[in-house]
């Protein structure tokens, strides 16, 4: 059975250019980049190279690039680095209700510990109004993040006109861009930003690797403490192979991008459109327009959005029903709640996520395949059939 992948939002195969280029820093040049001896002034060399390419894609100078484990600990690297650091000017925080986990859950944390924090709510489409984050602005607000793009529904935010409020102010302003990099046009001048979140495994990078951008004159704490290396920001000895084949992933993922993203966007339409065609009480969540070019993200009435992947894996389709982070909660996600979606409606999500090898024929096999999936299990629901007497009844 030929397997279709449409969760390219939770994880994305590692191109075997970007394996190749790793490849040498296992073998050959594996000296520790803090070394002054040959071995390690190689790393040291390759390091360098590595800073300045992901400077460049996104329009940093090599001294704002701090090389991380991943989009969490750089989400957490700029949202408690910046709140610790700051502690001494204010201590309020603005953050949005439909933020990743890892910028969510480290703003209810710093507000466990002495913070104040302002979570903005979004509209039906998951979009922030820049009216409300300047109108929660007070005279002690040092930080918002506020994500670039939605992990689960796809909305991208207008971050551009949100860091032109912030810049009026000289408030720091964080986005978590680990859905976006690589994917859409990111420059950390154009968006406004200081402070900007990227992880190499969304695309097409090895897991393990990310990076935070950090604009000159951003004063930040340290979470790790040790050595000296990425000047004193992240102590410890730094991934050279992982760091290398983001950096070489994410400059193949720019190259590609405008054709990519065009294709991605006509088959993400034709998904669309297909589905609510198809099947009936659905509903599309997320901005129609304004929104990733590979993201789909789905509401089906009346079913159970686990049982709903089961029977697609089953069918050799793997999707989500949300983030790759709460697949384990029974709870429904905390951004279609705050679209305004009932918990029943929440619970019944899907999430389709297109990639570089995404074809027609798989777009296809999922409109042909997925209303039979949906009408079996709307069958053995009490909703369904409860909604179905409801309509027997208003006929007569």
């Amino acid at each position: 059975m030929n397997r279709i992948y449409l969760d390219h939002a939770a994880t994305t195969p590692m191109r075997p250019e970007v394996l190749e280029a790793m490849m040498p820093f296992f073998r050959d040049q594996y000296g520790n980049p803090s070394s002054i001896y040959q071995t390690g002034r190689g790393a040291q060399k390759a390091l360098d190279q590595a800073r300045d390419k992901a400077a460049e894609l996104i329009g940093a100078n090599p001294r704002e690039i701090v090389f991380t484990s991943g989009g969490s600990e750089a989400d957490n690297l700029a949202i408690k680095g910046v709140a610790y650091a700051l502690r001494s000017k204010g201590n309020h925080i603005i953050t949005s209700a439909i933020e990743h986990h890892a910028v969510y859950h480290t703003c209810k944390y710093l507000e466990k510990n002495g913070f104040r924090l302002t979570v903005l709510p979004v509209d039906a489409d998951g979009l922030v109004d820049p009216a409300a984050v300047a109108s929660a602005l007070t005279s002690d607000t040092i930080l918002v993040s506020i994500m670039h793009a939605n992990n689960e529904i796809g909305t991208i935010q207008p971050i551009a006109e949100i860091g032109e409020i912030l810049r009026k102010r000289s408030i720091l302003f964080h986005t978590d861009a680990v859905q976006t990099v690589g994917h859409i046009p990111v420059n950390v001048d154009q968006l406004g930003v200081d402070l900007l979140s990227l992880s190499a495994h969304k695309f097409y990078g090895p897991k393990g690797v990310g990076a935070l951008y950090v604009r000159r004159g951003t004063r930040l704490d340290p979470l790790i403490h040790g050595g000296a290396q990425e000047r004193n920001r992240r102590a410890g000895t730094e991934n050279v192979a992982g760091i290398v084949g983001m950096t070489t992933a994410l400059g193949l993922a720019m190259e590609e991008m405008e054709g990519e993203a065009r294709r991605q966007q006509e088959l993400r339409d034709m998904l669309i459109e297909g589905i609510l065609r198809n099947i009936p009480h659905t509903r599309l969540n997320g901005h129609p327009k304004q929104r990733l070019p590979g993201n789909v993200n789905l509401c089906f009435e009346f079913i159970e959005g686990e049982s709903l992947l089961l029977n697609l894996d089953m069918k050799g389709i793997a999707a989500s029903s949300g983030s790759a982070c709460t697949s384990g909660s029974l709870e429904p996600s905390h951004v279609l709640l705050a679209l305004g979606l009932p918990h029943a409606i929440a619970h019944g999500s899907l999430r389709l996520t297109l990639g570089r090898d995404t074809s027609v024929p798989d777009i296809q096999a999922v409109i042909d395949v997925l209303p039979g999936i949906v009408d079996k299990l709307r069958q053995m629901s009490p909703l369904y059939d409860a909604e179905a007497m409801r309509k027997a009844q208003s006929v007569r």
